[in-house]
Protein backbone atom coordinates (compact mmCIF):
# COMPACT_ATOMS: atom_id res chain seq x y z
CA UNK A 1 0.00 0.00 0.00
CA UNK A 2 1.44 3.49 -0.80
CA UNK A 3 2.42 5.96 1.35
CA UNK A 4 0.05 8.67 1.24
CA UNK A 5 2.08 11.02 4.12
CA UNK A 6 4.01 13.08 1.53
CA UNK A 7 0.92 14.38 -0.27
CA UNK A 8 -0.77 14.89 3.07
CA UNK A 9 2.04 16.95 3.99
CA UNK A 10 2.15 18.90 0.48
CA UNK A 11 -1.83 19.32 0.63
CA UNK A 12 -1.44 21.25 4.16
CA UNK A 13 1.87 22.79 3.28
CA UNK A 14 -0.32 24.47 0.23
CA UNK A 15 -3.20 25.39 2.53
CA UNK A 16 -0.96 27.05 5.00
CA UNK A 17 0.44 28.88 1.74
CA UNK A 18 -2.56 29.91 0.51
CA UNK A 19 -4.36 31.53 3.66
CA UNK A 20 -0.70 33.18 4.09
CA UNK A 21 -0.88 34.39 0.52
CA UNK A 22 -4.44 36.30 0.62
CA UNK A 23 -4.49 39.00 2.76
CA UNK A 24 -7.61 39.71 5.49
CA UNK A 25 -9.29 42.99 4.68
CA UNK A 26 -10.78 42.97 7.53
CA UNK A 27 -7.97 43.63 9.46
CA UNK A 28 -6.05 45.66 6.81
CA UNK A 29 -8.88 48.12 6.90
CA UNK A 30 -8.56 48.32 10.36
CA UNK A 31 -4.90 49.55 9.89
CA UNK A 32 -5.75 51.77 7.48
CA UNK A 33 -8.60 53.23 10.22
CA UNK A 34 -5.52 53.36 12.68
CA UNK A 35 -2.97 55.55 10.07
CA UNK A 36 -6.18 57.40 9.17
CA UNK A 37 -6.51 58.60 12.61
CA UNK A 38 -2.77 58.91 13.39
CA UNK A 39 -2.37 61.40 10.52
CA UNK A 40 -5.50 63.25 12.11
CA UNK A 41 -4.41 63.59 15.17
CA UNK A 42 -0.83 64.90 13.84
CA UNK A 43 -2.89 67.57 11.88
CA UNK A 44 -4.92 68.46 14.62
CA UNK A 45 -1.63 69.04 16.75
CA UNK A 46 -0.34 70.55 13.67
CA UNK A 47 -3.27 73.44 13.44
CA UNK A 48 -3.10 73.95 17.24
CA UNK A 49 0.86 75.23 16.51
CA UNK A 50 -0.10 77.07 13.64
CA UNK A 51 -2.80 79.20 16.41
CA UNK A 52 0.43 79.64 18.20
CA UNK A 53 2.25 81.18 15.55
CA UNK A 54 -0.65 83.48 14.71
CA UNK A 55 -1.28 84.90 18.41
CA UNK A 56 2.89 85.66 18.13
CA UNK A 57 1.30 88.22 16.17
CA UNK A 58 3.86 88.06 13.16
CA UNK A 59 2.65 90.92 10.45
CA UNK A 60 1.80 87.97 7.34
CA UNK A 61 0.61 85.06 7.00
CA UNK A 62 1.82 84.79 3.58
CA UNK A 63 5.72 82.65 3.79
CA UNK A 64 5.96 81.50 0.36
CA UNK A 65 9.72 80.70 0.94
CA UNK A 66 9.18 78.87 3.90
CA UNK A 67 6.32 77.14 2.08
CA UNK A 68 8.30 76.05 -0.68
CA UNK A 69 11.48 75.06 1.08
CA UNK A 70 8.29 72.61 2.87
CA UNK A 71 7.31 71.14 0.04
CA UNK A 72 10.56 70.53 -1.60
CA UNK A 73 12.06 68.71 1.58
CA UNK A 74 8.64 66.63 1.79
CA UNK A 75 9.13 65.69 -2.23
CA UNK A 76 12.85 65.06 -2.00
CA UNK A 77 12.27 62.83 0.81
CA UNK A 78 9.17 61.18 -0.32
CA UNK A 79 9.62 56.92 -1.34
CA UNK A 80 6.81 54.63 -2.57
CA UNK A 81 4.05 54.32 -4.89
CA UNK A 82 2.33 57.05 -3.72
CA UNK A 83 2.81 59.81 -6.94
CA UNK A 84 4.75 62.49 -5.78
CA UNK A 85 2.09 64.67 -6.75
CA UNK A 86 -0.48 63.70 -4.69
CA UNK A 87 1.58 64.44 -1.42
CA UNK A 88 2.21 67.81 -3.46
CA UNK A 89 -1.44 68.46 -3.94
CA UNK A 90 -1.89 67.41 -0.29
CA UNK A 91 0.42 69.80 1.50
CA UNK A 92 -0.47 72.48 -0.76
CA UNK A 93 -4.31 72.09 -0.01
CA UNK A 94 -2.86 71.60 4.04
CA UNK A 95 -0.75 75.21 3.72
CA UNK A 96 -3.40 76.96 2.08
CA UNK A 97 -5.80 76.05 4.97
CA UNK A 98 -3.50 76.99 8.08
CA UNK A 99 -2.67 80.34 6.17
CA UNK A 100 -6.66 80.97 5.81
CA UNK A 101 -6.67 80.06 9.91
CA UNK A 102 -4.10 83.58 10.48
CA UNK A 103 -5.98 85.57 8.16
CA UNK A 104 -8.52 85.88 5.92
CA UNK A 105 -7.00 85.47 2.29
CA UNK A 106 -9.09 86.64 -0.91
CA UNK A 107 -7.62 86.11 -4.66
CA UNK A 108 -7.65 88.78 -7.42
CA UNK A 109 -7.76 86.86 -10.39
CA UNK A 110 -6.95 88.53 -13.92
CA UNK A 111 -8.18 85.79 -15.90
CA UNK A 112 -9.48 88.20 -18.95
CA UNK A 113 -11.02 84.94 -20.46
CA UNK A 114 -8.31 82.42 -19.48
CA UNK A 115 -9.73 80.02 -17.34
CA UNK A 116 -6.00 78.80 -16.88
CA UNK A 117 -5.22 81.42 -14.88
CA UNK A 118 -8.10 80.46 -12.26
CA UNK A 119 -6.99 76.79 -12.06
CA UNK A 120 -4.11 77.55 -10.33
CA UNK A 121 -5.39 80.31 -7.94
CA UNK A 122 -7.39 77.31 -7.25
CA UNK A 123 -4.35 74.56 -7.07
CA UNK A 124 -1.84 77.21 -5.21
CA UNK A 125 -4.72 79.02 -2.60
CA UNK A 126 -6.76 75.92 -1.80
CA UNK A 127 -10.16 75.03 -3.17
CA UNK A 128 -11.98 77.22 -0.87
CA UNK A 129 -10.18 80.57 -0.56
CA UNK A 130 -12.48 82.85 -1.89
CA UNK A 131 -11.10 84.32 -5.67
CA UNK A 132 -12.07 87.71 -7.29
CA UNK A 133 -12.90 87.59 -11.14
CA UNK A 134 -10.98 90.91 -13.06
CA UNK A 135 -10.65 91.01 -16.57
CA UNK A 136 -7.40 93.69 -16.35
CA UNK A 137 -4.15 93.42 -14.35
CA UNK A 138 -5.04 97.07 -13.21
CA UNK A 139 -7.82 95.94 -11.28
CA UNK A 140 -6.80 93.22 -9.38
CA UNK A 141 -3.55 94.95 -8.69
CA UNK A 142 -6.16 97.96 -7.07
CA UNK A 143 -8.08 94.96 -5.38
CA UNK A 144 -4.58 94.08 -3.55
CA UNK A 145 -3.79 98.07 -2.69
CA UNK A 146 -7.52 98.82 -1.89
CA UNK A 147 -7.24 95.63 0.79
CA UNK A 148 -10.35 93.86 -0.86
CA UNK A 149 -7.78 91.22 -2.06
CA UNK A 150 -4.34 89.80 -0.48
CA UNK A 151 -2.94 88.53 -3.28
CA UNK A 152 -3.52 88.86 -6.88
CA UNK A 153 -2.60 86.37 -9.85
CA UNK A 154 -1.64 87.87 -12.83
CA UNK A 155 -0.58 86.45 -16.05
CA UNK A 156 3.30 86.18 -16.32
CA UNK A 157 4.95 89.03 -18.84
CA UNK A 158 6.17 88.16 -22.01
CA UNK A 159 7.45 90.08 -25.52
CA UNK A 160 4.10 89.31 -27.02
CA UNK A 161 1.77 91.74 -24.62
CA UNK A 162 0.85 94.74 -25.69
CA UNK A 163 2.13 97.64 -23.70
CA UNK A 164 -1.06 98.52 -22.09
CA UNK A 165 -0.94 95.50 -19.96
CA UNK A 166 2.58 95.79 -18.50
CA UNK A 167 1.61 95.87 -14.99
CA UNK A 168 5.17 95.60 -14.09
CA UNK A 169 6.34 98.71 -14.99
CA UNK A 170 4.10 100.78 -12.32
CA UNK A 171 4.30 98.13 -9.60
CA UNK A 172 7.41 99.70 -7.52
CA UNK A 173 5.59 102.86 -7.39
CA UNK A 174 2.41 102.04 -6.00
CA UNK A 175 1.56 103.12 -2.47
CA UNK A 176 1.24 100.65 -0.38
CA UNK A 177 4.12 98.99 -2.41
CA UNK A 178 3.55 95.81 -3.94
CA UNK A 179 5.64 92.78 -4.68
CA UNK A 180 6.35 89.83 -6.68
CA UNK A 181 6.11 86.92 -4.13
CA UNK A 182 5.37 83.76 -5.96
CA UNK A 183 5.47 81.86 -9.25
CA UNK A 184 2.97 79.48 -10.71
CA UNK A 185 2.56 76.42 -11.15
CA UNK A 186 5.12 75.87 -8.57
CA UNK A 187 4.61 71.79 -9.61
CA UNK A 188 5.63 71.85 -13.43
CA UNK A 189 5.34 68.45 -15.75
CA UNK A 190 7.35 69.51 -19.05
CA UNK A 191 6.73 73.27 -20.16
CA UNK A 192 2.95 74.86 -18.26
CA UNK A 193 1.21 75.97 -20.94
CA UNK A 194 -0.40 78.65 -18.20
CA UNK A 195 2.09 80.91 -16.03
CA UNK A 196 1.48 83.57 -13.47
CA UNK A 197 2.76 85.63 -11.69
CA UNK A 198 1.78 86.25 -7.81
CA UNK A 199 1.87 89.81 -5.82
CA UNK A 200 0.96 91.12 -2.37
CA UNK A 201 1.79 93.67 -0.39
CA UNK A 202 3.55 91.47 2.20
CA UNK A 203 7.75 91.28 1.20
CA UNK A 204 8.70 87.71 0.02
CA UNK A 205 10.72 85.94 1.95
CA UNK A 206 14.21 83.82 0.82
CA UNK A 207 14.19 79.84 0.04
CA UNK A 208 16.83 77.47 -0.77
CA UNK A 209 16.37 78.71 -4.61
CA UNK A 210 14.70 81.62 -5.83
CA UNK A 211 14.76 84.07 -8.72
CA UNK A 212 14.17 88.23 -8.35
CA UNK A 213 12.76 90.92 -10.81
CA UNK A 214 13.71 93.91 -11.12
CA UNK A 215 12.61 96.84 -12.97
CA UNK A 216 14.84 99.15 -14.93
CA UNK A 217 14.57 102.90 -17.24
CA UNK A 218 17.43 102.87 -19.42
CA UNK A 219 18.13 104.86 -22.70
CA UNK A 220 16.47 103.77 -25.96
CA UNK A 221 19.53 103.57 -27.88
CA UNK A 222 20.84 100.84 -25.16
CA UNK A 223 20.81 97.55 -26.66
CA UNK A 224 19.80 93.80 -25.43
CA UNK A 225 23.38 92.90 -25.19
CA UNK A 226 24.89 96.39 -23.83
CA UNK A 227 22.25 96.09 -20.73
CA UNK A 228 23.06 92.19 -20.54
CA UNK A 229 27.02 92.53 -19.95
CA UNK A 230 25.74 95.64 -18.08
CA UNK A 231 23.73 93.46 -15.75
CA UNK A 232 26.42 90.63 -15.41
CA UNK A 233 29.29 93.34 -15.12
CA UNK A 234 27.31 94.20 -11.95
CA UNK A 235 27.04 90.83 -10.63
CA UNK A 236 23.48 90.31 -11.32
CA UNK A 237 22.74 87.30 -13.73
CA UNK A 238 20.12 87.39 -16.03
CA UNK A 239 17.77 84.42 -17.33
CA UNK A 240 15.38 86.92 -18.91
CA UNK A 241 14.93 90.53 -20.39
CA UNK A 242 11.56 91.97 -21.06
CA UNK A 243 12.44 95.06 -23.01
CA UNK A 244 10.44 98.12 -24.16
CA UNK A 245 11.07 101.40 -25.72
CA UNK A 246 8.99 104.29 -25.89
CA UNK A 247 9.59 107.35 -27.95
CA UNK A 248 12.34 109.01 -25.29
CA UNK A 249 13.22 106.06 -23.22
CA UNK A 250 12.89 102.37 -22.36
CA UNK A 251 12.03 100.39 -19.78
CA UNK A 252 12.83 96.38 -19.12
CA UNK A 253 11.71 93.75 -16.55
CA UNK A 254 15.03 91.36 -15.51
CA UNK A 255 14.57 88.06 -14.09
CA UNK A 256 17.70 87.54 -12.41
CA UNK A 257 19.27 84.69 -9.92
CA UNK A 258 19.19 84.75 -6.44
CA UNK A 259 17.24 86.68 -3.61
CA UNK A 260 17.76 90.51 -4.62
CA UNK A 261 16.68 92.64 -1.52
CA UNK A 262 16.44 96.67 -2.13
CA UNK A 263 19.83 97.12 -0.45
CA UNK A 264 22.04 94.81 -2.88
CA UNK A 265 25.25 96.42 -3.59
CA UNK A 266 24.87 95.12 -6.84
CA UNK A 267 22.11 97.68 -7.90
CA UNK A 268 24.32 100.50 -6.91
CA UNK A 269 26.77 98.81 -9.32
CA UNK A 270 23.98 98.22 -12.42
CA UNK A 271 23.20 102.61 -12.41
CA UNK A 272 25.84 102.62 -14.52
CA UNK A 273 24.13 101.41 -17.34
CA UNK A 274 20.60 101.96 -16.17
CA UNK A 275 18.84 104.25 -14.20
CA UNK A 276 16.57 104.04 -11.30
CA UNK A 277 16.61 100.02 -10.87
CA UNK A 278 13.99 99.25 -8.52
CA UNK A 279 13.83 95.60 -6.81
CA UNK A 280 9.79 94.24 -7.71
CA UNK A 281 9.91 91.08 -5.57
CA UNK A 282 11.44 87.54 -6.09
CA UNK A 283 9.84 83.91 -6.29
CA UNK A 284 10.92 80.37 -4.87
CA UNK A 285 11.98 77.99 -8.14
CA UNK A 286 8.99 75.91 -9.44
CA UNK A 287 9.58 72.33 -8.84
CA UNK A 288 10.25 70.52 -12.17
CA UNK A 289 9.74 67.57 -12.59
CA UNK A 290 10.03 64.89 -15.96
CA UNK A 291 6.58 64.24 -17.68
CA UNK A 292 5.23 60.67 -16.68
Amino acid sequence: MPNSAPDIEASAAEDDWRTQAVPDLSKLRAELDRIDNTIHDLLIERAGIVEKVAQAGKPAAFRPGREADIVRRLVARHTGHLPPRTLFRMWRELLAGTTGMQAKVTVAVCDAGNAGLTSLAREHFGTGTALRAHTSPAQALNDVSSGAATVAVLPLPTDADNTRDDWWATLANRVPRLFVIARLPFWTEGQPSTQALVVATAAPDASAADRSYLVVELDNDVSRDRLSHGLTASGLHPSAILLRRDAGTASALIEVAGFLADNDPRLLALRAVVRHPAVLGAYAEPIQREPS
